[in-house]
Order: structure tokens, then C-alpha cells, then sequence
């Protein structure tokens, strides 16, 4: 039997969102802030020379160069002042997780509420600065040395206008993406990453087919496309896979009453951490080759940056190995430092006289808990290396875009279906608040007539 919730959930339609004045300018918000970042993604940065830098991208497509465009949105194929996209922000948030959950003094902070997670975040913005500064002046000396600027601006000059271009660029987006998570609907760095997939998608099924056309056969073309079928479907019936820890409320008595306990699950999703491990490992593995991509030749790059780029390309064993390795640590890490910690889980049942029957509430309870959830993660690790390396590569080996790998798949729809249910949430609140304010009209309304008199006595 359907709940009161799930019930009024299957009741929303159109009707209802046009009353949620809220949740429609939330959405609207969110809208004009991500049309600002397709916006800027096309303006460029001075001193560029175009036709160059196009054919540099044409090599570049199917391979590293490839993948670190499908992350800033097309933005570094036209050298806009995203180029740097949200990658220096993402590595940044990484590194002070890690500190945290190492360093005593960090680790301290997390525990300090609203101010130790104000403090951290100013650690993060730090990082960020000092990242995207060292990105942005390897970017744009490799530029120079690959005869990407105008040969009439002076080297230095360019490079410390570029540098403070995709600084600033950097930095904006991460403003962008903390108004939309504050203000707007949806996570506001993965909506970024997200639109930036989406944008791009009609120009790479366009450059698909025409590679089809030219350089592969027809059984190939209808077989990747029904492979990526596949992996959507996989990718939405795991993400919506649970598993329910049946949770007893004993009987309480209130008063002169005694009410039977009642009974519920606490659900744990497969994958827990979402989209998060990807995008992490992704932007560790693209940290020391964005470098290496504009490094102008093997000698000049030297032999630690030779073998980077020829050991860490897309589809060699070392990177394969090393993704898949970073998806799963940071599944586990994620999951149980952030998304779902279980000794916080075990208290708030504590709180509501709730328990896992069989376990006693508390430290008994989380044990428990975090036995389960290492368990599933098991199985959520693996499932989100297998989606990201199988189409990977399929993909390296065909030579064909980037947008088709299975991160921007596992992307596209974890963002979509998290953003759709938050959409789901506001309108479940709003409906709530209705039904409250109906309540008490109808009891101002009953309050607010005069008691009948009785017959007067004589």
C-alpha cells in the first residue's frame, strides 16, 4: 500500500507547479545562472588565434584534449575565459576532505558546526586560487610554445592576461555554482558539469556520424549506439536500487494513552555518493596532464611529462587502472565521511526511540550500519569503475568523442534524476503547506462562530 507521501507525489501535476511560486523562481534562477556560464564559455581569451587552435583541437579530440573539453563545456576547444572550467575548485574540495578527515587540527573544525564548515570552505577557496593560478600558467605557456597566439603580442604579456583571464573565469564559476546550490534547485558544480555535457551533445552526435560515415561500418555505428542505450538503462535502474533496514518504534504512552509502535525501513541506495567518485577521480587524473596536453613536444615537456602523457592517455592500462582506483576510493570515502555517515544515522534513531531490531541502539547500531554499507558499497564501487571503464574503452579504441564515454552517461543521469527529485521535494513541501494552511482557515473558520445559547432559565 502506497504512503501519504508517495500518494501525493503521483497527485503533482502542472497545476500544482504554477502555485509553487517558490520552486518556479528557484528554477528560474537556476536558469539564468547557467545560461551566463554557456555565455561565457564563448567568450575568448585576448590574444588567441583561432584557425590554430581549431585544427589543435581537431587532433586532440579523441583523446586527452577530448575529455578535458567535455568538462568545461566546449569551453577550452574555443579558449573561452572558462577554459579552466570547474576543475581547479573540484581537486581543491578533494584535497581539504582529505586534510580533514587526516589532520586532527581539520578535523576538528568539521566538528565545530556552521563555523568550522565556513573555515573549511575558506581552505577550499584558497586552494582553488592557488590551483587554477599553476593550470592557467601551464595552459597558456604550453599555448605559446605550441603557436596558438597571435605572433604579434609579447609572450609575457599574453601569458599574465590568460592567467588572470582563467582565474577569474574559475573563480566565477565557483560563485556561480555556490549561488545555485544556496538559492536555486539542484547541486550548483554538478549542474555546471551537467549543462556543459548537454550543450555539447548535438555537435558530437553530428561529428559521430560522420565519423561513422567515413571510418566505420554500419554494424559498428548501431553497435555503440545500442551500447549506449544500455548503459543509460543500467546506469538509472542502479542508481535507483536500494536496500531497506526495517526500523521498529516501540509503544509509547502519552498521557492516559498508549499508542503501539509503529515500524518503517531506512533506505540505503547503492551507490550512495551519486556522481561524486567520477567527477573526483576524473579531475585527479586530469590535474597533471592539462599540462602535458599543451606541453608543446616530448623534449620540452621532459621525461616525467613524456611519460605521463604516453602512460595516462585515455584508454592505456595505467590510466584505466588508476581511474577505476580512484572511483572506488573515493565511493567508500565519500560515502562514509560525507553522504552517509553511520555513527550520525545511529544517533538520530537513537533520538526517535528507533531501532534495527535484534541491535541494541547506538554504537551497537552503527557497527551494524557500517557493516551493511561496506557491504553494498561493494557492489556501488564496482558498479560505477564498470559503467565508466567499459564505454571508455570501447570508446579510445574507435576514436571517437569523449561525450560518449560512460562518466558523461553515469552525469547525465545521476544529476538529471537528483535535480528532478529535489524539484519533487519542494513540490511535496509546497502541497504540505497547503493542506496546513487549508486546516487552519477551517478551524478559524469553526473558532469564529458564537456558542448556541441554551434555554434561559426562569
Amino acid at each position: 500500500m502506497a504512503s501519504a507521501a508517495e500518494q501525493m507525489a503521483a497527485n503533482m501535476s502542472w497545476s500544482a507547479f504554477g502555485k509553487a511560486t517558490e520552486l518556479r523562481q528557484r528554477i528560474f534562477f537556476t536558469l539564468g545562472l547557467l545560461i551566463i556560464y554557456r555565455i561565457g564559455t564563448y567568450i575568448p581569451v585576448p590574444g588567441i588565434e583561432p584557425n590554430e587552435l581549431r585544427a589543435f583541437f581537431d587532433q586532440a579530440a579523441a583523446g586527452l584534449g577530448g575529455v578535458l573539453n567535455m568538462f568545461t563545456g566546449g569551453a577550452l576547444s574555443r579558449m573561452g575565459v572558462f577554459a579552466l572550467g570547474i576543475m581547479p575548485y573540484i581537486s581543491a574540495s578533494i584535497i581539504v576532505q582529505l586534510l580533514a578527515a587526516m589532520v586532527p587540527a581539520m578535523e576538528q573544525l568539521k566538528k565545530e558546526g556552521e563555523q568550522g564548515r565556513k573555515k573549511l570552505n575558506q581552505y577550499t577557496r584558497y586552494g582553488t586560487v592557488a590551483l587554477a593560478t599553476a593550470q592557467a600558467y601551464g595552459l597558456s605557456a604550453g599555448m605559446q610554445a605550441n603557436g596558438l597566439v597571435q605572433p604579434d603580442i609579447d609572450p609575457w604579456f599574453f601569458i599574465a592576461g590568460a592567467v588572470i583571464t582563467l582565474v577569474g573565469g574559475t573563480m566565477f564559476l565557483m560563485w556561480l555554482g555556490e549561488q545555485i546550490t544556496q538559492r536555486g534547485i539542484g547541486n550548483g558544480i554538478s549542474l555546471i558539469i551537467f549543462v556543459g555535457i548537454i550543450a555539447e551533445i548535438p555537435f558530437a552526435l553530428a561529428q559521430f556520424f560522420e565519423t561513422g560515415r567515413e571510418s566505420l561500418s554500419t554494424a559498428t555505428t548501431l553497435g555503440v549506439i545500442v551500447m549506449l542505450i544500455g548503459t543509460l538503462f543500467f546506469v538509472v535502474f542502479m542508481e535507483r536500487s536500494l536496500r531497506k533496514i526495517h526500523i521498529q518504534y516501540p509503544r509509547r504512552q502519552v498521557g492516559m494513552k498508549v499508542y503501539d509502535g509503529g515500524s518503517s525501513h531506512l533506505p540505503i541506495k547503492v551507490n550512495p555518493a551519486g556522481v561524486i567518485p567520477a567527477i573526483f577521480a576524473s579531475s585527479l587524473l586530469l590535474l597533471p596532464t592539462t599540462l602535458t596536453t599543451f606541453g608543446g613536444g616530448g623534449e620540452a615537456q621532459g621525461p616525467i611529462m613524456s611519460w605521463i602523457t604516453v602512460n595516462f592517455g585515455p584508454g592505456q592500462p595505467l590510466y584505466l587502472l588508476f581511474f577505476s582506483s580512484m572511483i572506488i576510493f573515493f565511493t567508500y570515502f565519500y560515502t562514509l565521511n560525507v553522504s552517509f555517515k553511520v555513527e550520525d544515522v545511529a544517533d538520530n534513531l537513537k533520538n526517535q526511540n528507533g531501532f534495527v531490531p535484534g541491535i541494541r541502539p547506538g554504537a551497537r547500531t552503527a557497527e551494524y550500519l557500517d557493516y551493511v554499507v561496506r557491504r553494498i558499497l561493494v557492489l556501488g564501487s564496482a558498479y560505477l569503475a564498470l559503467v565508466c571503464m567499459m564505454p571508455e574503452i570501447v570508446r579510445t579504441n574507435l576514436a571517437i568523442t569523449a561525450y560518449f564515454g560512460g562518466t558523461s552517461i553515469l552525469i547525465i543521469v545521476s544529476v538529471g534524476m537528483d535535480t528532478v527529485q529535489q524539484i519533487q521535494s519542494h513540490l511535496l513541501a509546497h502541497q504540505y503547506e497547503g493542506l496546513l494552511e487549508k486546516s487552519q482557515l477551517r478551524g478559524r473558520k469553526g473558532g469564529g462562530k458564537k456558542p448556541r445559547k441554551g434555554p434561559a432559565r426562569r
